[in-house]
């Protein structure tokens, strides 16, 4: 009995322990606190979601590290442009919360009329909570440079403070 107490009590905490690490981003030090979405600080759970989410749906294209297609500046042979990275390396961080939960709803076309782009619009696939958490698990991969930066166009574009 007393050994089933003990291995039951090594689950809990291993379970918390692992529910903590997991509520911490990839970069290690940056915590659910640091990261805010329209002006609003988002949580580990909110994170935990949208890594989930970005990783059925996003990963294919952007990459499982957020890396993106290779020659991301460069055209396709259709004309159309590669998945940029959403790590520091590429843009995305230079474009407001709005502006990004826009392209992700509506797609590149929905935003930039007559854009062609093989970016899906997700309106009808995902919730705007769903796109948030995913953009949220995003801004939390950035180093803490590039998530000032990316909070100063926010608050500069009136979506976020």
């Amino acid at each position: 009995m007393r050994h089933n107490v003990i291995l039951v009590s090594a689950v809990a905490v291993a379970s918390l322990a692992a529910i903590a690490s997991f509520a911490q981003v990839q970069g290690g030090d940056v915590q659910a606190a640091d990261v805010t979405f329209l002006g609003q600080p988002v949580t580990g759970e909110q994170i935990a979601l949208g890594q989930n989410i970005y990783a059925q749906n996003c990963a294919s294209c952007h990459g499982a590290n957020l890396e993106g297609q290779p020659d991301w500046k460069r055209r396709l042979e259709n004309g159309r442009m590669p998945a940029p990275p959403h790590d520091e390396s590429g843009h995305t961080w230079h474009h407001s919360d709005q502006d990004l939960f826009a392209i992700t709803k509506l797609g590149v076309g929905g935003v930039v009329p007559g854009y062609e782009s093989d970016m899906l619009a997700f309106g009808e696939i995902l919730s705007d909570e769903e796109i948030a958490a995913v953009l949220a698990f995003i801004k939390s991969t950035w180093p803490e440079r590039q998530r000032e930066v990316q909070a100063r166009i926010t608050a500069k574009e009136g979506d976020g403070t």
